[in-house]
């Protein structure tokens, strides 16, 4: 095969060619931030100490409390609060159960319900030893030997801090003390969780990303430095967003969410910066102007990356729903922190290492030339990217037809994702509320966990209609699929609501439970009060769930569009060729469906659930997709725009399309594959935390990120741009004309280069086409 050098036309000097090149704002900060690293560092240093330090004092609390005004669920809980203060509020169970029947110690009973009824925010409780019967949903066992206290509040109970279990546990201690294992279940089961420590994750994550580094590049300082600016970067996010939390209610996993990116996207971001430092300072360079021309070029890839991530991440406010918003606001605030520490802190610990960051290695520091295998002394490894480049531009379409085989056999699965909520079944059997679980569901059966509050607003129905009213409605619900019980509708104190309790015979997260909410809410219940002016609803937690995920289903679809468009424009402004940015867009979504198949296979199919802690099958949480699109389309972005900078910047200089893809992979090859495994391992870590949506988003991004970097971004990407040729940079010069110029590798901050031969004009790649 003829070398891709000597496939490329001679080039031409540039107009302007022996000016001083232009020195733009990133390489003037890259170089006075490694000039005086010491003050940078200390700047940084104090920032996190700072945020930290306020956040402590100041910052607020996360929680899952939110609301969805729009939906029937919370116009009915508002219809309870008017009528029936003391059946709406929030409700929890406390799960009692004994080896002799409760009632021989109907005193410490007693006891304890009066206690929880003089607790803060509590509107009453039941005593289940002296409550109305029917033993099929409690609240007594048949055997008498099982139990739940239903506590109701005018507040949501997990609002309320941890301290308040304090009185909880007090005012139940004369259940205990007579033997009774207590369990708390619902909102108080919440409260009662292991508080989130991700630093076990962190850890594991920051050993595995030190590793790859040493293996990758044999430096280690320059293995370090990814990991000590990810982390103070990561600290300051955290830090900024706990005060936001004192502002706004962000939901409990948004620190552990914006923990994830922040480490992924950091690390990224700092090894790209670091990888073309290295390069200069063997080429030459001084350390200074080194890390100024890394800011400059790579630098500008890094903010490219980061816009896109953080567009994807602001994306999801076209869901309508907050909670959904906040988390990719959470999660865009320490991706803003991670590009300002690679734009700043990097050239400042870069300047600071000076010649010296080669000088401690297990092995002999490699960087972007050898990789390309060219030049006297390129190790294996780089001959062995380069021969890969090479056989790639030989057989692109084996490359392109072996990478669309293995997307397509991964998800596989994904078409038969059923979206849910995933109830406390699935928690480890410590958590108190898994264990009140089980224990209502042995004794009441599983649909006692989830009931289904039914509510018919007859408040515009005449008097003397309202007992047939009520007649027809229990006819409609006595025989209804998937209910193992309805209890007859019975009037609130003022006359004007029917209210009545509906148990499915399946656990909340089924597929039958959700269709049992949609069977009474779309048919049975309208049916039943058709022509008499009554409004029905189903609320409760179980039917805000069964809500939600309608919202979050209906609306996945937008945000898919809008994210794809978005990226689409991102890629088409910033490289300037229309089939490179429908190739982007097409890509990122295939290779999403990849690991949404994994996902399916894993948590909801059961494929080694087991193995990572995981109670059963369950459904794939309702804001999963949503948030693994967003965020995975956002960091795929990462090596999407570093490829092809590189085959862009080769393009440019030679002319030669297939020689320039080759030339590119084999250059990046090293640092993409080791990016994608230190972000890989970085999301994989959080699979050991306790919370399966954790380990649902954690596996998900660490598939996405590996199939990405591997199956798209070193098979079908390459493949596709080398099939397409020149083809790939075109665009009509009127859209040449309306794009803004941006350029993500600074080629104004480097010596001037040729270009291509024949290139009359510039403009971009697009108008060698033309």
């Amino acid at each position: 095969m003829v070398p891709p050098s000597a496939q490329r036309p001679a080039a031409r000097s540039p107009r302007g060619a022996g000016r001083r090149p232009s020195r733009g704002v990133l390489y003037r900060t890259g170089a006075w931030c490694a000039r005086h690293c010491v003050t940078v560092l200390a700047v940084w240093l104090a920032v996190a100490v700072g945020v930290q330090v306020l956040d402590r004092a100041f910052g607020g609390d996360y929680s899952d409390d939110f609301t969805l005004p729009s939906t029937q669920s919370y116009a009915g809980f508002q219809v309870l609060q008017e009528h029936e203060p003391s059946a709406g509020g929030y409700s929890a169970q406390i799960v009692l159960h004994d080896d002799e029947p409760l009632p021989d110690t109907g005193g410490p009973v007693g006891t304890a319900v009066t206690r929880l009824e003089k607790l803060p925010h509590v509107l009453g409780a039941r005593n289940p030893l002296t409550a109305g019967q029917d033993t099929a949903v409690g609240p007594l066992s048949p055997d008498g030997k099982t139990a739940y206290i239903t506590m109701r509040f005018d507040v949501q109970p997990s609002t309320l801090g941890s301290s308040y279990l304090d009185g909880v546990d007090s005012a139940v201690q004369p259940m205990r003390a007579a033997g009774v294992q207590v369990e708390y279940g619902g909102p108080l089961g919440d409260l009662a969780r292991p508080q989130a420590d991700d630093r076990r994750s962190e850890a594991i994550g920051f050993g595995a990303a030190l590793i790859v580094l040493l293996l990758g590049f044999g430096s280690l300082l320059a293995a370090l430095m990814p990991l000590v600016a990810a982390l103070i970067a990561v600290a300051c996010g955290l830090g900024l967003l706990g005060l936001l939390a004192a502002a706004s209610t962000f939901a409990t996993v948004s620190p552990t969410l914006a923990t994830m990116i922040g480490l992924g996207v950091g690390i990224d971001y700092a090894l790209f910066l670091i990888t073309r430092h290295r390069q200069l300072l063997m080429d030459g360079r001084g350390p200074a102007v080194a890390a100024g021309l890394a800011a400059g070029n790579s630098g500008r890839a890094v903010v490219v990356s980061g816009c896109t991530v953080i567009i994807a991440l602001s994306g999801l406010w076209v869901s309508g729903v907050s909670f959904i918003g906040k988390l990719g606001l959470a999660a865009a605030v320490t991706v803003i922190t991670a590009v300002l520490g690679a734009l700043t802190l990097v050239p400042a610990l870069l300047g600071l290492a000076g010649r010296s960051v080669d000088r401690f290695h297990v092995r002999r520091p490699v960087a972007e030339a050898e990789a390309a295998g060219g030049g006297a002394g390129a190790d294996v490894s780089g001959g062995a990217w380069q021969r890969y480049a090479q056989t790639m531009e030989r057989r692109p379409w084996w490359f392109l037809g072996s990478g669309a085989v293995v997307l397509a056999v991964l998800a596989i699965p994904l078409f038969s994702i059923q979206l849910g909520h995933i109830d406390d079944g699935a928690d480890p059997t410590s958590f108190t509320d898994r264990r009140a679980f089980d224990l209502m569901s042995s004794a009441f059966g599983p649909g006692s966990n989830g009931p289904l509050t039914v509510v018919i607003d007859q408040t515009d129905v005449p008097s003397a209609d309202r007992a047939s009213l009520g007649s027809d409605v229990q006819d409609a619900l006595a025989d209804v699929p998937d209910a193992a019980l309805i209890t007859p509708p019975q009037p609130s104190g003022d006359g004007d609501v029917l209210i009545a309790t509906a148990y499915s015979d399946a656990a909340p997260q089924d597929e039958r439970t959700t269709d049992l909410a949609n069977r009474l809410v779309d048919e049975v219940l309208p049916q039943a009060v058709s022509g008499t002016g009554a409004r029905t609803y189903v609320t409760g937690t179980t039917a805000a769930q069964v809500d939600f995920l309608e919202t979050v289903s209906s609306r996945l679809p937008l945000i898919i569009a809008v994210v794809v468009c978005l990226a689409f424009l991102v890629i088409l402004t910033v490289f300037r060729g229309v089939l490179v940015a429908v190739k982007a867009a097409v890509l990122n979504v295939l290779s999403i469906a990849a690991a949404y198949g994994v996902v399916v296979a894993v948590f909801q199919w059961g494929w080694g659930g087991q193995a990572l802690g995981v109670g059963g099958t369950v459904p794939i949480e309702s804001y999963v997709p949503m948030m693994m699109f967003a965020i995975v389309f956002g960091l795929s972005m990462d090596y999407e725009i570093f490829l092809l900078s590189r085959v862009r910047e080769a393009w440019l200089r030679t002319g030669d399309a297939q020689a320039s893809v080759a030339h590119a992979l084999s250059i990046t090859g090293r640092v993409i594959t080791c990016a994608a495994l230190i972000m890989t391992t970085v999301f994989a870590a959080f699979i050991l935390t306790d919370t399966i949506v954790v380990k649902m988003l954690g596996l998900g991004l660490a598939v996405s990120v590996l199939i990405d970097a591997t199956v798209v971004r070193l098979l079908l990407v390459p493949a596709a741009l080398t099939l397409l040729g020149r083809a790939a940079w075109w665009a009509p010069r009127w859209l040449d004309r309306v794009l803004p110029h941006l350029d993500p590798e600074g080629a104004e901050d480097e010596p001037p280069a040729a270009p291509m031969a024949g290139r009359a004009a510039p403009g971009g790649p697009g108008a060698a086409g033309r």
